[in-house]
């Protein structure tokens, strides 16, 4: 094969290459509907074969017309099954965690009864500001009042004001997922989930998450009490004011039920930005 012979089969498989790369896309995108292809450099391979095809035009380059010719038509059929197969795709709802104990269920409440009855105290909510009740008790109690955290202690909390109504109307506009760090206390996982059940049957049991670390959640939003589950949260923290977290001011705070509605139901749909603290405060100003 002459030299001339051999530049002219590298041109004719290196504009074989680049015209029909986008081939084994089309397919992808018509079984997957992927929509992964960046649209800026669809519109720039285009842009740039368009101007191939005119510089083929002027010098009279009848292989670099054909080749860039068939390459926009070939990217252009990519980027109109791409544009369809986006709308084809239904958007993702934004996803709501939100933990159970002194969230959903009053826990804290029951917690001092027992304790209360079984040592014949008064302790109360406020006497509890600004810590856990494990940390307000002697330390010789301290023992029992763990072991009051059986799988009967779960089974009948009350659920807190208003919280059944609000998570009912969150579930029509978003992905509600209850997650709770039932590691914490091993032998209650029976009893909460039959405590869900029981009061809230429109939650499916694939919404409901028992775990550990809650920073293995991808959700936008996570409602909780404990500050300790926000730093390896990824998506934006709310916390729900309790008293051992009255101190606590690095995070956005909800006070109530009708605070949660507030931020999610009387307005329109929250986006990832702006931050949750500017949300709140838009809420809580109302």
């Amino acid at each position: 094969m002459t030299l001339s012979g051999l530049v002219m089969l590298t041109g004719i498989i290196a504009a074989a290459l680049t015209t029909f790369a986008f081939v084994p896309q089309l397919f992808k995108i018509e079984k997957e509907g992927s929509t992964e292809l960046s649209t800026v450099m669809l519109g720039m391979y285009v842009t740039g074969q368009v101007l191939w095809l005119a510089y083929g035009v002027a010098i009279g380059a009848i292989p670099v017309i054909i080749a860039n010719g068939v390459s926009i038509v070939l990217v252009t059929t990519v980027s109109i099954r791409k544009a369809r197969a986006a709308r084809r795709r239904p958007a993702r709802r934004l996803r709501i965690a939100i933990d159970m104990d002194e969230v959903m269920a009053d826990a804290l409440s029951e917690h001092l009864r027992r304790y209360n009855t079984a040592f014949g105290t008064q302790v109360t909510r406020d006497d509890l500001r600004g810590q856990h009740i494990e940390d307000f008790v002697p330390a010789a109690h301290r023992d029992a009042l763990e072991a009051m955290l059986d799988a009967s202690f779960f089974a009948d909390l009350p659920v807190m004001p208003g919280c059944l109504d609000v998570v009912r109307e969150l579930t029509g506009r978003y992905d509600v997922f209850v997650v709770s760090a039932a590691m914490d206390v091993p032998c209650s996982f029976d009893a909460k989930f039959a405590w869900l059940q029981r009061h809230f049957p429109f939650i499916p049991p694939s919404n409901i998450v028992f775990c550990g670390d809650k920073g293995i959640i991808e959700a936008d939003y996570l409602i909780d009490d404990r500050p300790r589950h926000f730093p390896r949260f990824t998506g934006h923290p709310l916390l729900f004011s309790a008293p051992h977290n009255a101190g606590e001011t690095q995070y956005p705070r909800v006070d109530s039920w009708e605070a949660v509605r507030r931020v999610f139901l009387q307005r329109d749909t929250p986006a990832p930005s702006p931050r949750p603290q500017a949300v709140v405060a838009r809420a809580e100003a109302r």
